[in-house]
């Protein structure tokens, strides 16, 4: 019987949810996991005991780790809705189940020396060398996503005003401010070495181009990071990503609002910003030296 609502549970998923095959079996792997820790009971006799018994033994006998056991149990709610909705089960017992707490992985975050260090080692003698310290100026003083890098236009800096305009997630502009370290890298660079390039069609308005006069790839801006933190002696794992996550932290810990930083960054809800709270020990305790009337 079990294999029958397996089926029946594949069909919803393909034909109702129009989910590619793929992704139906990766919910189906997860079904047949429960059933195989059943041994024999049938789906509808579940009950909530039986769910948190599963859980230990995908923990303990299985050696699972908590992300990929709360991909599970959200797999086996899933399924349990469906049966609710077929009315085969009266109630769903996944509903009483907890998700498996996450340890949240705080991203990695460069040091204010370690990006000093980053910069410092661009070759400004090489023909890219201006554009690749405006690239980092831009990514750590802007807080930039390098989507939103590569897709800057000419047309959106406002330098006069102190801004660039972003086009972000979803289409959705933001205004950034820009700091004068960063205006005047950008400036060396389009006012220089860009002038001299042969750009292609349709990229006159892109400010960060590659050699051939082509707009600069994601691909090609995680290379360049990766290059000159090699070059600098950085031996964190690091991304374009990583100058965001940077520009954030050391806001937060030099005591901006939490508002201010999320509108700079575009993220609609405030809880995303919140992860950028994670101070040092040390940062937290001279502040409460500092501040607190009986420290």
């Amino acid at each position: 019987m079990n294999n029958f609502y397996i089926r029946q549970f594949n069909q919803y998923l393909l034909l109702e949810r129009s989910l590619s095959p793929k992704t139906a079996e990766a919910y189906l792997h997860d079904i047949r996991l429960l059933d195989e820790f059943l041994k024999g009971k049938k789906f509808t006799d579940v009950q909530v005991e039986d769910l948190q018994e599963f859980i230990i033994y995908l923990k303990e006998e299985k050696q699972v780790e908590s992300t990929s056991q709360a991909r599970i149990m959200a797999g086996i709610r899933g399924f349990y809705r469906f049966l609710a909705v077929e009315q085969v089960v009266k109630e769903n017992p996944a509903q009483l189940i907890e998700t498996p707490k996450l340890r949240q992985k705080l991203p990695t975050v460069l040091t204010v020396p370690e990006v000093e260090a980053i910069i410092g080692a661009v070759d400004l003698s090489q023909p890219e060398g201006h554009r690749n310290k405006a690239i980092i100026e831009v990514l750590y003083g802007c807080g930039l996503r390098v989507s939103e890098l590569v897709n800057l236009r000419l047309s959106w800096l406002r330098f006069d005003e102190g801004y660039l305009r972003v086009i972000g997630k979803g289409d959705k502009e933001r205004i950034v401010p820009i700091g004068e370290t960063a205006r005047k890298a950008v400036l060396l660079y389009t006012e220089g070495r860009r002038q001299h390039l042969k750009i292609k069609k349709g990229c006159e308005d892109i400010v960060f181009l590659n050699r051939r006069g082509g707009q600069l790839t994601r691909e090609m801006v995680f290379l360049i990071v990766k290059e000159l933190a090699a070059a600098a002696g950085i031996t964190k794992t690091i991304s374009p990503h990583t100058f965001r996550h940077s520009f954030a932290t050391h806001l937060v810990e030099g005591g901006a609002d939490l508002r201010a930083v999320q509108e700079m960054l575009g993220h609609e809800s405030i809880t995303t910003t919140e992860i950028y709270t994670h101070l040092d020990r040390d940062y937290i305790q001279s502040t409460i030296a500092l501040f607190h009337p009986r420290y």
